[in-house]
């Protein structure tokens, strides 16, 4: 059995690296040490002829900071799911606790002695990848280069992403000239490497503008994640993001199911149904989302991109695998076809032009403290309900997955939302504002806070009142516990 690791630039990579393969070794595996790799090529490492390992790790913690690591694991069937990852963690604990410390220092001295097999994969993937456009573009003049004549640039942040400038990007034809950060860098000491972060972004619109390239590119740390700015300086990530490669694959699959989380905003919706797509709006959590797209494909119902706000997106033409590389592949053909078509260079904004986003975005989070966290939080939510369901112009909508998403009449036909939800696995109440009015956010979330959340004194709401600067906050509850509203 042949098994690939790979890791991303952080100081602890080496270390582990010789680790899991000591430990491969030991089981009677094969292991294969790749280097510096991206997630979503680890996968590949397990479907390209040139290698086809039959597993792969790799060892990242993505957007962490670069004190933290982790690993993923990868079969030909995709990664594994958390049923899997609990029963190997069970099963490192049942073999640590039969063998004491001398045996495992012993096999691992022993196993450290032996030297794995190594192996530069990313330049296979990165070749893999250049013939994804090459075919996706068919450029009629030039089709070996059919980048020439475009500048784009990528903000690695020093994590793993800086080969797609310098091995997908420019053999292509296309100028990198004013890329960021593309160097592996552990520490990275200049910005997460995060395209939620708006300190990634700012770099990475920074770098196009400075430089005037036509798109620029930002990738998180082991490249599952990608986001990008037009020529114009315009960020598109989160829901802007995902109405682009809704775009994309509604003109190929007209009729398909978009599977996104829960916090993606009204326009969003509006924008996918207007292609006459399905917007299905389930869960926080990207494994939660693409797990959704993979049991609707199977069902007859075709789901062609899966993808959270956070940038993680799948698309089942490419393995339902979170690829941020992928993703970008698929803007940089789009923004070359539709700017030969047009006859001159365009921007990907302009897919997105009647896209209605909101003027005013928060996101809130309440600690919760007792012990049974988690029903306690099951109680608030079954309560906010309630509430909401008594409060005018709010209307909770009809199908939720997780908390309970309430619609806000704005008047002037313009509509906010709110959604309050439940982290699965910390004491912590989640809180998702966005509004069509100045100063809407705030007018809502302190119609929450003191019409009903600062009832619940095992609540800690003190971070959302200090951000919001309600410096003179009381609780509008009346003597049985009820908010006092106005008719």
């Amino acid at each position: 059995v042949r098994v690939g690791v790979g890791r991303d630039p952080r100081v602890s990579g080496v270390e582990l690296t010789r680790a899991a393969v000591a430990g491969l070794f030991y089981g009677n595996c094969g292991p294969v040490d790749v280097g510096l790799a991206t997630t979503p090529a680890m996968f590949m490492s397990t479907e390209l002829e040139s290698h086809g390992y039959d597993g792969a790790i790799m060892l990242t913690a993505s957007h962490l900071p670069p004190n933290r690591n982790g690993m993923k694991f990868f079969t030909k069937k995709g990664g594994l799911n958390k049923g899997d990852i609990s029963r190997i963690l069970a099963r490192a604990t049942d073999l640590h606790a039969k063998t004491d410390r001398a045996d495992m220092d012993f096999i691992f001295a022993e196993e450290c002695a032996h030297n794995p097999d190594t192996s530069d994969f990313l330049p296979y993937y990165a070749a893999h990848l250049r013939a994804i456009i090459q075919r996706g573009i068919n450029h009629p003049s030039t089709p070996e280069t059919p980048l020439a004549g475009f500048k784009i640039v990528v903000d690695a942040g020093n994590g793993a992403g800086g080969f797609f400038a310098s091995q997908v990007l420019a053999p292509l034809g296309a100028d990198i000239e004013g890329s960021r950060y593309l160097d592996p860098d552990g520490m990275f000491p200049n910005h997460p490497p995060n395209p939620e972060d708006h300190r990634a972004m700012e770099s990475t619109r920074e770098a196009v503008l400075e430089s005037g390239a036509d798109l620029g590119i930002c990738f998180d740390t082991d490249v599952d994640r990608s986001a990008v700015v037009d020529r114009d300086g315009r960020v598109i990530n989160k829901s802007a993001l995902i109405a682009v490669l809704s775009a994309i694959v509604l003109r190929d699959s007209p009729g398909a199911t978009i599977v996104t989380d829960s916090v993606t905003t009204n326009g969003l919706a509006e924008f996918i149904e207007a292609r006459g797509g399905v917007h299905f709006r389930f869960k926080r959590g990207y494994k939660n989302v693409i797990e959704k797209a993979v049991e609707l494909n199977a069902a007859g119902q075709e789901t062609p991109l899966a993808i959270e706000t956070s940038g993680h997106g799948a698309m089942k033409e490419n393995y339902m695998l979170d690829d941020g590389a992928y993703l970008a592949v698929k803007m940089v053909i789009e923004l070359v076809r539709s700017s030969l078509e047009a006859g001159s260079k365009t921007s990907l904004a302009t897919i997105i032009s009647d896209l209605k986003e909101p003027l005013e975005s928060r996101e809130f989070r309440f600690q919760i403290d007792m012990p049974d966290f988690q029903t306690g939080g099951r109680d608030i939510l079954a309560a906010f309900k309630r509430f909401a369901d008594s409060v005018p112009s709010w209307t909770v909508t009809d199908v939720n997955f997780e908390g309970y998403r309430v619609d806000v009449d704005e008047g002037e036909g313009r509509r906010g939302w709110l959604l309050l939800r439940q982290s699965l696995h910390d004491p912590v109440l989640a809180l998702n504002v966005e509004s069509e009015v100045e100063g809407g956010v705030m007018a809502t979330a302190e119609k929450l806070l003191r019409k009903f959340m600062c009832k619940y004194n095992y609540v800690d709401i003190t971070a959302a009142t200090d951000a919001l600067g309600l410096e003179d906050f009381s609780c509008e509850i009346d003597e049985e516990g009820n908010p006092v509203l106005e008719y």
